[in-house]
């Protein structure tokens, strides 16, 4: 098993020496150069913030001028999604000139203002040497790379991603989002990709669909979204390839970390990023092993740095080294946010659930689950979008009573429609037993 490439890349990034010496160092003395490190652009980080961002020289008001250690930071306030949608270029530290890309995110409210993150072109190049060196966890020189993430403006994630790889000596293949699946089997075949990168349903679409004997990709990184456990194994079960997750957002740069062959968590950019795990009602921090709220400061970005930035992520960082042999922290695999659980009596549908009761139906490509009512009594709308009409619905309503969190009489209305089309189904009386 290879130690994750993070390692050697976050060394070389926190000293000037061109040879890594992580893998040489004691643990304690690899965990304090990073330390010192971080420590050392954190408080560069907030003196910037203060001296250029109107919001943060108001927000950090009381707080320490100077941070003697990484235990203070937690008294610092936290940014909020809410803050960067009311005004964006609050937050931005430099001219306008110097902006490189706007990111536009849209809420998922109807009413509610846009997020939009600003980057420099120097903060764009942190996160194409991310990639590059992520992608070699599981890529070798000389392998093709198809892309099926939006590439065409540049600076988007396909576009960053692909000038990565190529100074990687990697051979990306930009495609785009899956619009068409049958066309991207066929660019699969006739490129003979090695290696997919995509978001985890438009790659399990393109699995469900593939002809046995074509070629199989090699490796697959998903990305873009929350990656259930069940799609993981569905993808290696139909093509026999390993599978790693990939954990980022816009407002990371893109990039966050990448999980090791030992696929025990992702490994963190902690070069260019703090992470944190809090207690998503106190906001205390949470000890090592215990779930908490994602929280993460940027380090090393100038365009519009975040400190404190809360994702709504549930995670914990996992005690103990990883098998890789990396002496870097783990954090676990993000299982869905905090604000993808209901409570329905002493009960609590959470979403995750779902998918894992779900994906792993043969023919089952998407699904949405739509709850309405309170209390112990509620309805639930989950739609299916499956391969083909003739994909059995049984299974369905028997995987939705397996979930533990959902004691339920099912009433099903069946409603076969051409190939693609939604099968709809509602769950009645949902109730605590």
């Amino acid at each position: 098993m290879r130690i994750t490439p993070l390692d050697a890349w976050i060394q070389r990034k926190i000293t000037e020496s061109k040879v890594s010496r992580l893998s040489s160092a004691q643990n304690r003395e690899i965990l304090e150069s990073v330390a010192e490190w971080q420590l050392a652009k954190l408080n560069e980080t907030l003196a910037l913030a203060r001296e250029k961002s109107p919001f943060y020289r108001n927000h950090l008001v009381g707080m320490p001028e100077k941070l003697e250690s990484l235990a203070q930071f937690s008294q610092f306030p936290f940014t909020t999604p809410e803050a960067v949608r009311q005004n964006p270029l609050r937050l931005v530290c430099v001219s306008q000139d110097e902006i490189e890309r706007v990111v536009t995110l849209q809420s998922s409210g109807t009413t509610g203002e846009p997020k939009r993150i600003y980057f420099t072109a120097a903060d764009q190049e942190l996160t194409i040497d991310f990639f590059g060196v992520g992608m070699s966890t599981l890529t070798e020189p000389g392998e093709k790379v198809l892309i099926f993430l939006p590439g065409e403006t540049p600076g988007s994630v396909g576009d960053l991603l692909r000038l990565g790889l190529a100074r990687q000596g990697r051979i990306p293949l930009p495609y785009g989002p899956v619009r068409d699946p049958i066309h991207a089997l066929e660019t699969m075949e006739s490129q003979q990709a090695d290696c997919l990168v995509g978001s985890p349903t438009q790659v399990l679409g393109l699995a469900r669909r593939w002809n046995l004997g074509n070629k199989a990709p090699r490796t697959v990184l998903l990305s873009t979204d929350y990656v259930p456990a069940a799609i993981v194994t569905e993808l290696e079960k139909i093509w026999g390839c390993q599978v790693l997750n990939h954990y980022g957002a816009t407002e990371m740069g893109l990039g966050g970390g990448v999980e090791c062959e030992a696929r025990r968590g992702y490994h963190l950019r902690e070069a260019d990023m703090l992470f944190e795990i809090v207690d998503p009602e106190t906001g205390e921090p949470a000890p090592d092993g215990e779930y908490g709220e994602v929280v993460f400061t940027t380090l090393t970005r100038r365009g519009m740095p975040l400190i404190r930035y809360r994702m709504g992520d549930r995670s914990r960082f996992l005690p103990g080294k990883c098998p890789c042999g990396t002496s870097l922290r783990t954090l676990e695999k993000v299982r869905g946010r905090f604000s993808g659980f209901v409570s329905v009596g002493e009960e609590t549908l959470k979403l995750p659930d779902f998918d894992e009761a779900l994906f792993p139906i043969p023919g089952l490509l998407n699904f949405s689950v739509t709850v309405a009512g309170v209390g112990v009594e509620v309805s639930l709308l989950v739609e299916t979008q499956m391969l083909t009409s003739a994909d059995s619905t049984d299974l369905v309503e028997q995987a939705l009573r397996g979930v533990s969190s959902l004691k339920t009489t099912v009433k099903c209305h069946h409603n076969p429609q051409e190939v693609g089309n939604l099968l709809k189904r509602v769950l009645q009386r949902c109730q605590n037993a």
